[in-house]
């Protein structure tokens, strides 16, 4: 790929984040500068298993629909999923106003940081239901017939031939956690699970109906590109799949620190970097170039899953150990993949 075509895809990351950090230098002081960089680092490390299957996704949307998930995306991103979107959970879990919320964030950040802690089960047991619904739907696929960890990906194909599996598996998992979680969590656990169920299952048949739809009107050639309503399903997807993944970026977050501000800053900057590494690994292929690359993303996706869910029993990894789960996966599988290149 052209240096050119490199700073167009880059050039915008790189500036929005010297810019800010710019700002949060005059305002803050070096420490905030240093927290602010620590935080850019963690969301990129959090997510960039989810940039690889984003690409995947985003393959099949044209110019136009990349350029929004780079520009209408990123709004979304930084302002709804890392703002509005914990503070919306804060309101759901403790039962006072948005605007009260939005006053604890901004005027009381680590009271707003306590309450979101407080609101931990609900995302978790959201985020990790619907995260492994995930990895469940890529690697249980009787169709699938590259593998990567053979034995255990071959197991999972061969699952794919039973009528809706995936969702049978994961409604014992909700019962099971709904049944031994502790009692005054019950109730919202189970609750929050079958909404993550939901929430992926609406979402791939309504992905499912618009790409069949937008594929009978290419029979004569195989499909490459969606358009319409395929299009914004897809453009959809990609956004919930991002909130997902930044559910547990945006509470390690107020672990490091309690500025709402802050936090919108690093964490934004970074999921901008997510989206425009999305957006090259598409344009110079580089899920056909390693092999295995998406099947590592799935596993790490997978593993962050139950990771959420295993938050529910107290069971919790150093913030460190997470985020670089994700990363060993991507690298196993680009190794394997290169290693079995060589050896053709």
């Amino acid at each position: 790929m052209r240096a050119t075509s490199l700073f167009r895809l880059f050039g915008f990351s790189g500036l929005l984040t010297i810019a800010l950090g710019i700002l949060v230098a005059i305002f803050g002081g070096i420490e905030a500068l240093w927290i602010y960089l620590v935080l850019v680092v963690l969301e990129i490390t959090f997510s960039f298993d989810n940039a690889v299957v984003n690409s995947r996704i985003l393959l099949r949307l044209n110019a136009y629909w990349q350029t929004l998930f780079l520009t209408v995306g990123i709004f979304l991103a930084v302002f709804v999923v890392r703002f509005l979107l914990p503070v919306l959970i804060v309101v759901i879990a403790t039962g006072l106003n948005f605007f009260e919320v939005i006053g604890l964030a901004i005027h009381a950040p680590t009271i707003y940081a306590a309450e979101l802690q407080h609101a931990s089960p609900l995302i978790s047991a959201f985020g990790g239901t619907f995260l492994v619904l995930i990895g469940l739907s890529y690697f249980i696929d009787h169709e699938k017939d590259v593998h990567w960890l053979r034995a255990v990906e071959k197991a999972l194909s061969s699952l794919g031939s039973v009528r809706y599996i995936k969702l049978l598996v994961m409604l014992v998992v909700t019962l099971v956690i709904g049944l031994t979680v502790e009692p005054k969590l019950q109730s919202l656990v189970l609750w929050s699970c079958l909404a993550g169920i939901a929430l992926h299952v609406g979402l791939e048949a309504l992905s499912a109906k618009f790409t069949e739809d937008s594929d009978k009107k290419k029979r004569a050639k195989k499909p490459t590109q969606l358009v319409g309503m395929a299009a914004f399903a897809m453009f959809a997807y990609l956004q919930v799949l991002d909130a997902s993944f930044s559910f547990d970026g945006v509470i390690g977050a107020f672990a490091i620190t309690t500025s709402v501000l802050l936090i919108m800053a690093g964490l934004g900057a970074g999921a901008v970097w997510v989206r425009s590494l999305t957006v090259y690994l598409v344009r110079t292929g580089t899920l056909a170039k390693y092999r295995y690359l998406e099947h590592g993303a799935h596993w790490a996706i997978l593993a962050l899953g139950i990771l959420m869910l295993a938050k529910l029993y107290a069971i919790e990894l150093p913030e460190w150990a997470t985020g670089s789960l994700g990363l060993v996966f991507i690298v196993a599988a680009i190794v394997s993949s290169v290693v079995e290149q060589r050896g053709r």
